[in-house]
């Protein structure tokens, strides 16, 4: 081969290597796990193919809150998901880019890297955090881009290359790092500083009322709200599983059951955090109830039964538990103090 030619071939062999390996390693970024959540429960998952780093981290939230993912550069993951709601947008469904209606409530987004069972979204379709951040992107009720698009904006950008260069050693833009580096970001979203966890800490004190209402809360013959939002052991408040909690006699949305075929499974939703009630009214897979008051007032006497209700609905035949004026009130006292207003303050 002329000497010309292979030298030729060699650098740019180099070029198109110094591209995608620029010899730099991302700084790891374990996540910082909270006392009360180190004390109960298991470490969080983190997939093996990608590690938090600080610049993983840092990309994926100049992503989340961009518009550059939406069609028209009108929207970002934020618009739905806002810091100051506890990251969900407190309309009942949420609005895409073309002024379209959604039929679901945007879920507010924390505590993420501890659904251990990782199916995302309302319905579970989604089977990692990951899988879930592609998803909205494409939507056509939602941000209604194409990732082909998407990656063109992306690549051609001033900043983004080198960014991704810095998070993933290599400028070459992708659909999976994308989501990758977002998913990153969404892993830092942890609130675990409730009036009720500094209590469990042993640092603060709650009212008598408080208390009755955690009484109420944790008693089968009274809220029996326990066996799918946890208990003082379980800080996520939540199973993350999926139950028909009565909320129709028929359904317009199948729920699980769009996802899995099985009619078992109509009806049946994620049982979503209490965490940060304060701030993600409204309520419900379709954001129904406007208020808590109205939540408490379906499980006191508002169930409806269908063919796949949940065993744990026990008081089924009569409606619901029947709690007194004053468990309700006790019973809202409790759920309040689960709310962390450091977590939307840090965030903003």
């Amino acid at each position: 081969m002329n000497k010309g030619i292979l030298l030729a071939a060699v650098l740019l062999f180099l070029s198109c290597s110094s591209d995608d390996q620029n010899g730099y390693e991302p700084t790891p970024m374990p996540l910082e796990i909270p006392q009360i959540f180190s004390e109960n429960i298991i470490a969080p998952i983190i997939p093996n193919d990608n590690p938090q780093t600080v610049e993983g981290v840092a990309l994926g939230k100049k992503l989340f809150f961009d518009t550059i993912l939406s069609a028209d550069g009108s929207q970002s993951c934020a618009s739905c998901h806002s810091p100051q709601s506890a990251f969900t947008d407190n309309f009942a469904t949420s609005t895409g880019v073309n002024g379209i209606a959604g039929t679901r409530n945007s879920m507010p987004l924390f505590n993420l890297a501890w659904n251990y069972n990782e199916r995302f979204t309302w319905d579970g379709k989604e089977l990692s955090l990951e899988r879930q951040a592609e998803e909205p992107v494409q939507n056509p009720i939602e941000m209604h881009s194409n990732w082909n698009d998407v990656i063109e904006r992306l690549q051609t950008h001033q900043e983004y290359p080198q960014l991704f260069d810095l998070a993933f050693n290599t400028s070459t833009i992708t659909k999976e790092l994308t989501t990758k580096a977002i998913a990153q970001f969404e892993r830092t979203l942890i609130s675990a500083n409730s009036r009720f966890d500094r209590y469990s800490l042993g640092i603060e004190t709650l009212t008598a009322q408080e208390l009755n209402g955690l009484d109420i809360f944790l008693r089968e013959d009274k809220g029996d709200c326990f066996h799918c939002h946890g208990n003082p052991n379980n800080p996520l408040w939540t199973n993350n599983d999926f139950h028909n909690n009565g909320l129709d006699a028929t359904f317009t949305d199948l729920g699980l059951g769009v996802v899995t075929g099985d009619p078992n499974d109509n009806g049946k939703f994620r049982t979503p955090s209490l965490r940060n009630l304060v701030y993600t009214a409204p309520y419900m897979h379709d954001g129904r109830f406007t208020t808590l008051d109205q939540v408490i007032n379906h499980y006191s006497e508002g169930l409806q039964n269908s063919p796949t209700i949940d065993p744990l609905m026990k008081q089924i035949n009569q409606g619901g538990v029947q709690l007194t004026d004053q468990e309700k009130a006790d019973l809202k006292a409790f759920l309040l103090t689960l709310s962390d207003p450091s977590f939307v303050e840090s965030n903003n």
